[in-house]
């Protein structure tokens, strides 16, 4: 028999939870045919059969999660499965598909440090062990920081109060693994400030303003539409503005769809594409390929609630733009006199391994200029 191996979704991740098979073992399959859904960081995928055949064995049940290149389906016979990759693109699943030749058999690396780098005795640790407590979420009391065995105790006790842990799966296992990733690389810097847009009209849209802007701050700035490779120090400025959007879905998730080329549609476009968008994440049918690539990130979290933030940062790109809650506020005029004006907050969040602080202010300068105008 051959197996079918689970293919790079092209995603970054390297796993993904199995959510229904749509064939049985006995079931002759048609090239192309989905075989499995399954959630990634941030969307349900099919993934189609590479091979017609017929399905000898599946290695997975609703619910687990697999490793990038671990087995899959087995067919029967001895044909190879092709590597999606080499196959037209269907619109099904997209980005780099080629097959593993190895099965990865170790589970996902924990998020915590499970006490690596914590100060605690042998005894403390067994004691930990024994009553299933992760050091990393304990506060040492003694000298010197040393985790002694009542703050396990204390720890073990407030647990056992608590309901059983909830494995995160889906887009918060990917969140929490993004911004993981995100705190460990990215030498983080946040400069704030407002802008006046009482001078818009009644009904403007807020979002294709603040998508306005920030093109007109990546053309004061282009190097903050930028990757930076980390591994070489080598700095990509990019030329067209893929902005990655975040977007808090109704089930609680953060999604980051992308809106490609938004210097070169028209507001028209870009709104149809934002409701596209916006239904497509609800569905939770959004495409693979529109969760990739963003070249600079913009967040409208005022929306919601919230004035300033610190945005996290998402390698490679090396800037994300956050806008607040708009709010009335009493500012003097250029005459000194206090009036009440409609403002902005604006938090913009940049890595300071690949933007200087001057540039990072000129590009927050020339958003707030472009928000400024009337229209």
């Amino acid at each position: 028999m051959s197996v079918f191996k689970l293919p790079d979704l092209g995603e970054g991740l390297q796993e993904a939870e199995l959510v229904q098979w749509h064939v049985a073992p006995g079931e002759e399959v048609a090239i192309d045919q989905p075989l499995v859904s399954v959630e990634t960081a941030k969307a349900v995928v099919e993934i189609p059969s590479p091979q017609a055949g017929r399905i000898e064995k599946l290695f997975a049940q609703a619910g687990e999660i697999i490793r990038i290149g671990g087995p899959l389906i087995a067919f029967a016979g001895d044909a190879e499965a092709a590597p999606l990759a080499t196959r037209e693109d269907k619109g099904t699943v997209v980005g780099a598909m080629e097959t593993s030749g190895r099965v990865l058999q170790e589970g996902a690396a924990p998020l915590g440090r499970n006490g690596a780098g914590l100060r605690a005795t042998p005894a403390v640790r067994a004691l930990a062990r024994r009553l299933d407590v992760d050091l990393a979420m304990v506060t040492p009391s003694g000298a010197d920081g040393v985790i002694t065995a009542s703050d396990v105790q204390r720890v073990a006790r407030i647990l056992a109060e608590t309901a059983p842990p909830e494995p995160l799966r889906g887009f918060r296992r990917a969140m929490a693994q993004n911004m993981a990733l995100a705190q460990a690389e990215v030498a983080a810097a946040t400069v704030v400030d407002d802008a006046d847009i009482d001078a818009w009209p009644q009904g403007e849209d807020t979002t294709l303003r603040l998508i306005r802007a920030l093109v007109a701050g990546c053309r004061v700035e282009p190097g903050l539409n930028a990757w930076f490779e980390s591994h070489a120090l080598a700095r990509r400025v990019l030329t067209a503005i893929d902005l990655g959007i975040a977007v808090d879905s109704a089930e609680g998730g953060l999604f980051v769809p992308v809106l490609r080329n938004v210097a070169q549609r028209d507001p028209s476009d870009l709104r149809a594409g934002l409701n596209k968008m916006r239904a497509d994440i609800e569905a939770r049918r959004i495409p693979p390929e529109e969760l990739r690539g963003a070249t600079i990130t913009l967040s409208n979290f005022g929306m919601i609630a919230g004035r300033y933030a610190a945005p996290i940062v998402l390698p490679p790109t090396v800037a994300i733009l956050g806008a607040g809650r708009i709010r009335r506020a009493i500012v003097a005029d250029d005459e000194g006199r206090p009036v009440a004006r409609r403002m902005l907050p604006l938090s913009l969040t940049f890595d300071h391994r690949v933007v200087t602080g001057g540039e990072a202010a000129r590009f927050l300068g020339a958003v707030i200029a472009d928000l400024s105008r009337a229209a």
